[in-house]
């Protein structure tokens, strides 16, 4: 009995694993899953290290909910940032904690503070198309301190699905998807805007991610080092 009951519960789990992989081709929605990201500045020297680990997977009926830790290092190993957010899977859909578009800076800087954060989550469907136009994000963190209201607001427009190719990182080489997106930070009185591109592998998430300066020259790089599963 002991030995049904091992393999009807290892069946299950085994279910379980697949429909929540199944869901997502393009996040990670295996727990353990784990991707490790380097940064580059513009002069293509390594900034820091990130490492992405799912953490905990829960399906309920046809929806997936996953949360993601991530943890930052500067170049020397010195930890410097860690942080975690939520993304759902639900159909042909998954949707992004739109936390995520905070600037970790920001929650370095106002650490202990009350901050509001309200938004739009992000949206990448499984069925990536070149030409596909995909729906804005946004998020609205309002910071109060010391009686004075803060607001700075991150957008992402004009996202689109470019091309496919291929890219090779030391992860190894991928046929990506390319989206690209405008970002435009607004804060106080001061304006930014960032235009960006992000590779996606089926099976696997994020490969790469450029962003851009406006002259359209590249200012920073994110590759996919190291994944496991």
């Amino acid at each position: 009995m002991k030995k049904e009951i091992f393999l009807i519960g290892l069946v299950l789990a085994m279910t379980t694993i697949a429909t929540a992989q199944e869901c997502s081709k393009y996040y990670p929605m295996i727990e353990g899953a784990t991707l490790q990201y380097t940064n580059y500045n513009k002069k293509e020297k390594p900034e820091g290290v990130a490492t992405y680990k799912v953490t905990h997977v829960e399906t309920s009926g046809d929806v997936t909910n996953a949360t993601m830790a991530i943890e930052l290092k500067d170049e020397k190993g010195k930890e410097i940032y860690k942080t975690d957010y939520n993304f759902t899977c639900s159909g042909n859909m998954v949707t992004i904690d739109y936390e995520s578009l905070v600037p970790s800076s920001m929650f370095e800087q106002y650490e202990g503070m009350e901050m509001d954060i309200s938004g739009t989550d992000i949206e990448l469907p499984n069925d990536l198309s070149v030409g596909q136009q995909l729906s804005d994000a946004n998020v609205t963190v309002k910071i109060s301190m010391g009686g004075i209201n803060m607001n700075t607001t991150v957008d992402m427009v004009n996202r689109k699905v470019e091309k496919q190719e291929s890219v090779t990182t030391p992860a190894g080489t991928f046929n990506c998807y390319v989206i690209y997106s405008d970002n435009m930070m607004k804060a106080m009185m001061v304006k930014q805007s960032m235009p960006s591109r992000v590779w996606y592998a089926e099976g696997v998430g994020m490969i790469k991610q450029e962003s851009y300066n406006k002259a359209g020259k590249a200012v920073g790089t994110t590759v996919l080092t190291a994944y496991s599963k």
